[in-house]
């Protein structure tokens, strides 16, 4: 009887609306619930260092910036739905942080998406307001086959007894993935012969099962326990692309791409490797690890080994240097793809071909390029003259400070016209520097006529930081907006240096360098000048310092217009 009233309650009390306020305290558990348990990280493939050396590859060899474009790369099959097109531009970009080798051409309507950016785009053509170039090249393709249960093995097994039943099951399937894809001239809306690229992947599944059922008495018990495994087809694509744009581009700017093509780090089984010796140390063994690469590479200091409060938050800080650098998502903690991007320097292929730890690179033998306060410039080749009669000299560099471990400075001139060493009086200059690792730079420019000014930082440009392997171009001409142009001056050898640190130093420099930016620096009239200021208040060891000269000479007199031809006699009659 009282069973029969207890349900009779229940059943009233869910007659009855329930009150949220009740609930309120189980409720505010879902904003934290509602958080991914797992930080993001930087989608990587077996190719990405090898996107890295086709960038520092296209700069070595001072390839001119190339507009280039794409069409969709479609997939007929219909199983592999992924945004292929805008791994393609992910892939250039990639290849384009150093050298600015390719500046991508993004244009594109589509009816079915009208989105603000189309929109103003149509607004802004049609108003003669915006101005589209025609890329050069363009990039074809599509997936052009995904062959599911290539291989597939089934094996299952069973036994039965009056009180107990065993069974056990595996599964294993493969899928191959094919992509072709071409280069074309955008001019001629034809596809380069031998610029193609056809490759397979093969992705696969895999499962285990074990089922148990039993009898105890008049009870059953049933347990079933399984694991699985699937790969995804969005990194396999995103292989296929980066090599097909590595094979592309590489064969079509005649550069040895298959230099970036045989690092340790394209080995499939890199990433597995490191993630067994990831997970067989624990957190101090993973830490002292990425310790040791961060000083080899320059990012603390030799002697930085402790687990001081003050030690962990100098290693925080470094790591999160480093993971800019890196083009990862900055956490400041050692996980598991900072352990992998850190290790790289680490391991190599044995002769087996397996991945073995090699220890890290020596530092030992880097050569210090000016230990002393003074700067050692490289001479000034002798100008030699042209058909014109005009000087050009080839340019010099110096180098200032001390060279510390992984940090350098890269400047190039980035005229259209390659190997450019003399300008003409009031022409246009276009720079870029490059650092190797997070640092706060500064620039000045150094004139034929005995000014100096800052260029970076400025108005524009207040902070002064940049991370690792992103160039700077000097000035922004992407920019609408750029700051400042830089113009050839006087004739004679002008120059632009620039410094880089690992702090922001401005509160350190003399009050002379402290002044705002394009302004004359009093009491400096040459480079090598603000290199000793520099060197004085920091000391020649916490700075790196390179500069590049180039020679401006006269302008050049206009060409003569041609004289008219005279205009064609008559013949005389005959006789």
């Amino acid at each position: 009887m009282s069973l029969c009233c207890a349900a009779a309650a229940l059943l009233a009390g869910c007659a009855a609306p329930l009150n949220a306020r009740e609930d309120a305290e189980f409720q505010s558990h879902s904003y934290a619930a509602d958080r991914p348990t797992v930080r993001p990280v930087r989608s990587l493939s077996s190719f990405s260092d090898s996107l890295m050396c086709m960038d520092h590859l296209f700069r070595a060899t001072q390839m001119p910036t190339v507009l280039i474009s794409s069409k969709q790369i479609p997939d007929f099959s219909g199983r592999v739905a992924v945004a292929t097109k805008d791994m393609v531009i992910t892939a250039l970009s990639q290849m384009s942080r150093l050298s600015n080798a390719f500046r991508y051409v993004d244009y594109e309507v589509d009816i079915a998406r009208q989105d603000t950016v189309q929109n103003l785009t149509t607004i802004l053509l049609n108003n003669n307001q915006i101005q589209l170039q025609r890329p050069a090249l363009y990039v074809s393709g599509a997936i052009a086959f995904v062959d599911q249960n290539v291989l597939r093995n089934n094996a299952e097994a069973g036994t039965s007894a009056s009180r107990l039943e065993v069974g056990y099951s595996r599964t294993r399937n493969t899928t191959v993935i094919g992509l072709e894809m071409h280069l074309g001239d955008f001019r001629t809306r034809t596809i380069i012969p031998g610029l193609d690229s056809a490759n397979e992947i093969v992705i696969g599944t895999s499962g285990q099962g074990l089922d148990l059922a039993g009898r105890i008495g008049s009870y059953g018990v049933q347990f079933s326990v399984g694991r699985d495994y699937a790969q995804g087809s969005g990194p396999a694509v995103r292989t296929l692309v980066e090599l097909a744009m590595i094979e592309l581009v590489g064969k079509w700017a005649r550069v040895p791409y298959w230099q970036c093509l045989t690092l340790e780090q394209t080995h499939p089984d890199f990433q597995r490797q490191l993630r067994d010796w990831y997970d067989e140390g624990d957190a101090v063994s993973q830490r002292q690890l990425v310790r040791g690469s961060l000083i080899s590479r320059g990012y603390l200091p030799a002697g930085a080994t402790g687990d001081g409060p003050a030690d962990l938050a100098r290693l925080r800080e470094a790591l999160a240097r480093f993971q800019a650098d890196q083009g990862m998502v900055v956490t400041g903690v050692v996980d598991f793809a900072t352990y992998e991007r850190a290790m790289r320097s680490f391991v190599g292929l044995g002769a087996d071909g397996r991945l073995v730890r090699v220890g890290w690179e020596t530092r030992s033998g880097m050569a210090v390029a000016a230990a002393a306060d003074a700067p050692v410039p490289v001479p000034l080749v002798a100008a030699a003259a042209d058909a014109g009669g005009h000087a050009v000299a080839q340019l010099m560099q110096t180098q200032y400070g001390a060279a510390a471990p992984d940090r350098r400075i890269d400047l190039q001139i980035e005229n259209v016209l390659l190997d450019r060493k003399a300008f003409e009086v009031g022409e246009q200059i276009f720079m870029s520097a490059t650092v190797s690792r997070a640092s706060y730079l500064s620039c000045y420019m150094g004139g034929a006529n005995g000014s100096v000014i800052r260029l970076l930082p400025n108005a524009t440009n207040t902070s002064g930081w940049v991370t690792g392997g992103q160039a700077v171009r000097i000035p922004d001409w992407m920019s609408p907006l750029p700051g400042f142009v830089m113009d050839a001056g006087s004739p004679g050898t002008e120059g632009l240096a620039c410094f880089a640190t690992d702090e922001d130093i401005t509160a350190r420099l003399p009050e002379s360098l402290r002044g705002p930016a394009f302004k004359p620096i009093a009491g400096m009239t040459t480079l090598d000048s603000v290199n000793t200021a520099i060197a004085a208040a920091l000391g020649p060891d916490r700075y790196t310092g390179h500069a590049t000269y180039w020679q401006v000479v006269p302008r050049r007199a206009a060409a003569a217009p041609a004289a008219p031809a005279a205009a064609p006699k008559a013949a005389p009659p005959a006789k």
